[in-house]
């Protein structure tokens, strides 16, 4: 197994990477440790999907999804560097909450085979990754979050459990509390997020969570309107001593509509929004986070307030946005808990324009004449970047998987979100805005 290749910037710096996954998320950390590094990264995947397929700069270890045959493998993975003579320490990253707690919860065995693990610990971790315990900390610093009702199945097996009543209007969201206590779940119909539009809909989700022995929580929270360019991301890295070192925020233009990827944003313009960076950073300064974390908020039109709905323990799908914005997160990472250098913040600046659509898509889906614009004109200068179109890595197989994977967006949203969906929600926020009180924006 091959621990380098050379590309800009590679320096020996002393580490190797190895990431838990498979999704274009590991492919734009991996492509940001290249970049920055010159390294190649080991991958340790459940399959070989198309964003890490045939990839230059990716070694591909197979492993199965049980925690013991995911931990058994990075052992293994250790073993046959240290017997192959390399002695640097492995610098461990997942993209997926399940992942990062089995990482989390086997950090003593991990590290002794030579992984170095920047999370926190996994009380830390499984407390603040349930929405319902985000929740209350948001709000015991004044941080708006939606309205919202948590329902726990804990007891669902009982012939007496009843779930909890719903006061506000649907139509309603529902989600579960913890993505990782879901990812168990099997029941058709099965979803990442649920609209339900009504309270018999509601009934039903709840009736298949409990014959599916699912035992944990579910939030119901009310649908704030609009359409997805009303959402907004956040990420962040706290170093080893509880300090945000690096933050980067973005307005979404497009999410993914598909039921396993709903919620996960397909185009965003790369901006600093002070208001947001400053309760994120609040927000993992309190809780004495370490690591990255990635943030969902979004702005609610019928009052100018930007609402928190959820911290995940990762750098997220879409972490390439980062070092399009002109900070690379794998440097500050490196920084810390390689070379131990103390940092001062940095925000990601540079406006760009992520997708990982079609252009020409994104021009119709952008309903807002000023936004569109300003999207155009992004497209127009060149400020634009797709995480999987990298020149270092550009073989003809990985170039006519992007060409697919942009034909197949054309298709889904086709299927999941019609132009007559997307024209209602955004209907609704401009009523929304229209019917306000004049107050601007904001977040306490």
């Amino acid at each position: 197994m091959t621990s380098s290749l050379a590309g800009p910037g590679a320096t020996s710096p002393g580490f190797h990477p190895v990431i838990v996954g498979s999704d274009i998320g590991v492919y734009g950390l991996t492509r940001s440790f290249h970049e920055q590094f010159g390294l190649r990264t080991t991958v340790v995947a459940f399959a070989e999907p198309g964003p890490i397929a045939h990839s230059q700069l990716i070694d591909t270890v197979l492993s199965g999804t049980a925690p013991a045959e995911i931990v058994a493998t990075l052992e293994r993975v250790a073993t046959e560097r240290r017997a192959a003579g390399h002695r640097e320490p492995m610098l461990l990253q997942s993209n997926m909450d399940w992942v990062v707690r089995i990482l989390a919860h086997h950090r003593t065995v991990l590290e002794t085979a030579g992984y170095v693990l920047p999370y926190a610990d996994v009380d830390l971790i499984d407390r603040i990754c349930d929405k319902a315990e985000f929740s209350a900390v948001c709000t015991e610093l004044g941080i708006p979050t939606p309205d919202t009702v948590i329902q726990d199945f804990a007891t669902a097996a009982d012939d007496g459990w009843r779930p909890e009543p719903v006061a506000f209007d649907y139509p309603v969201i529902a989600k579960p509390a913890s993505s990782a206590d879901y990812h168990e779940a099997r029941f058709a119909g099965k979803k990442k997020i649920y609209e339900i539009a009504s309270p018999d809909e509601l009934d039903q989700l709840w009736s298949s969570l409990r014959g599916a022995g699912f035992r944990g929580r579910f939030l119901v929270q009310e649908m704030i309107p609009g359409d997805d360019t009303q959402m907004r991301s956040v990420t962040t890295y706290s170093d080893t001593s509880g300090r945000v070192t690096l933050r980067c925020s973005a307005q979404v233009l497009l999410e993914e509509r598909t039921p396993a990827a709903r919620g996960n944003p397909s185009a965003m313009i790369v901006e600093p929004i002070d208001e947001i960076l400053d309760a994120a950073q609040r927000i993992c300064e309190h809780t004495g986070w370490r690591g990255f974390a990635n943030f969902d908020v979004k702005l609610d039109p019928r009052d100018g307030v930007y609402k928190f709905f959820e911290q995940n323990p990762r750098i997220g799908r879409n972490n390439y946005y980062l070092t399009a914005g002109g900070q690379n997160p794998t440097e500050v990472l490196v920084d810390d808990v390689i070379h131990g250098q103390h940092r001062e913040r940095v925000t990601a600046q540079r406006e760009v324009l992520y997708a990982v659509v079609p252009h020409r898509l994104l021009r119709r889906y952008v309903l807002d004449e000023g936004l569109r614009a300003r999207v155009v004109g992004l497209m127009r200068t060149g400020r634009t970047v797709h995480p999987l179109r990298y020149s270092a890595d550009a073989s003809p197989r990985r170039r006519l998987y992007v060409l697919t994977a942009l034909v197949n967006h054309v298709r889904k949203y086709r299927r999941y979100y019609p132009a007559s969906a997307l024209k209602a929600n955004f209907a609704a926020a401009q009523r929304a805005v229209a019917s306000r009180p004049s107050a601007g924006r904001r977040v306490r």
